[in-house]
């Protein structure tokens, strides 16, 4: 599950969010053929696109490649098949992982901002958004597959992608208006809605979904929700404080936002999905969360930093299923993955011995265990110094490859996985 949301204060220019669906509420999808509203349905959009075996031909390789202009920053996923990036507002690439050209395009459709991107692996879709559009691109034919607009007065506030399904907040696109929040969810294959409501829900915060359920939080409320049908099934009981959710495998977690000015910050709390009671969960730092991850067999990793001075602070691994801290490890980067039973980030990039690296670590052994367990590091590159701003792309299954997209001078390049 990938989520995408609102930036808190970036609403001058451009909304900084994304988030699926008609407010309307009529289910209409935009064919991608025609560019008129119609039923929801598969659509067989023409886009310039090269045939699906130049895209998925050939293994992961090391390569480099510079980017498009075009391409936008941090909006790039990948799959085990291939690499994608949402191009303008609402466009996509698609690049091959044997060399990283370009083998399929779907252009924009219009000017503006992009709003990030989310690759919804089992259906074959990427899904990125420019603010009152949702869009899906076919990943398998490199074609368009669907779009949604949203009213003049509306815009995408956050989505996610799981079990099938997109569901997406939308917000007033005036932020001087009273808050008014809706949810929708759309099948990921067609754009296809299955329901629509005004929900409860802070507009900064993705939904959570997995399950079969999509998770919804105010900061004061988690709310769970059927997801084919929207009916709600549970909510939080009182005194729960939960400003952001984490989800990973079967798991649910309540922390502290990224985004808060203030100094002190609610614990760590793990949350039954089925009726959202609160679970035993192991004691945090009481430091600011500011991003997490939760693998398959319920390890949470937290980065946690001072509020004070963000730039450094310590990758900790808390097990989720018998409360305990299990080790951290202090770095100046807050991009991190999960692959093959090991986390992935870099070096510090104030520590002359080791920065410039990436480093995997065994989740439950953490930095200092030996033997097989033992962390390994990359050779440095030009691309994982923390003065190019690297960010992690992981390609779906177990790979043995990662893409790092560099923020200065923009390039993807492929390495092997430490």
């Amino acid at each position: 599950m990938r989520q995408v949301r609102l930036v808190r204060g970036a609403m001058s220019t451009a909304l900084f969010a994304m988030t699926a669906v008609g407010c309307s509420g009529s289910g209409g999808a935009q064919s991608a053929e025609t560019g008129h509203t119609t039923t929801a349905s598969p659509s067989s959009a023409t886009s310039g696109a090269a045939q699906t075996s130049d895209s998925v031909q050939g293994s992961w390789r090391a390569w480099t490649k510079d980017l498009s202009g075009s391409e936008g920053v941090k909006v790039c996923g990948a799959t085990a098949h291939q690499v994608v990036c949402a191009t303008g507002s609402d466009g996509f690439v698609g690049r091959s992982r044997t060399d990283g050209a370009v083998t399929w395009t779907v252009p924009t459709t219009a000017a503006g901002k992009n709003l990030g991107l989310v690759v919804d692996k089992a259906d074959e879709r990427a899904v990125t958004s420019g603010g009152r559009t949702l869009r899906a691109a076919n990943l398998r034919t490199g074609k368009a597959a669907w779009s949604l607009e949203l009213p003049a007065d509306r815009v995408y506030a956050g989505f996610v992608a799981a079990d099938g399904i997109v569901y997406a907040l939308d917000t007033w696109s005036s932020f001087t208006r009273e808050a008014n929040v809706a949810l929708g969810a759309y099948r990921a294959s067609d754009g296809t809605a299955l329901w629509h409501r005004t929900v409860d829900a802070d507009r900064y915060e993705s939904p959570a979904a997995f399950g079969g359920r999509v998770y919804t939080t105010d900061s004061s409320k988690v709310t769970a929700r059927d997801g084919r049908t929207g009916d709600a099934l549970a909510t939080t009981t009182s005194g729960t404080k939960c400003p952001h959710l984490i989800a990973g495998g079967d798991y649910l977690v309540c922390s502290g936002s990224a985004y808060t000015t203030e100094d002190s910050f609610p614990p760590l709390r793990r949350l039954d999905p089925g009726d959202l009671r609160p679970l035993a969960t192991a004691k945090d730092s009481g430091q600011k969360p500011k991003r997490a991850l939760i693998s398959a067999d319920g390890v949470l990793m937290l980065f946690e930093v001072s509020p004070e001075d963000s730039s450094v602070g310590d990758w900790t691994a808390y097990d989720l299923n018998h409360p305990k801290k299990l080790w951290s490890y202090y770095t100046t980067s807050a991009e991190a993955g999960l692959v093959g039973g090991r986390f992935v980030t870099f070096t510090p990039g104030n520590d002359p011995a080791t920065r410039g690296r990436m480093i995997t670590i065994d989740l439950h052994a953490g930095p200092h265990a030996k033997g097989d367990a033992a962390p390994r590091m990359s050779p440095a590159y030009p691309e994982t110094v923390d003065s190019a701003y690297p960010a992690l792309v992981l390609p779906g299954g177990d790979p043995d490859y990662v893409v790092i997209e560099t923020m200065v001078h923009h390039i993807l390049r492929s390495l092997p996985i430490p």
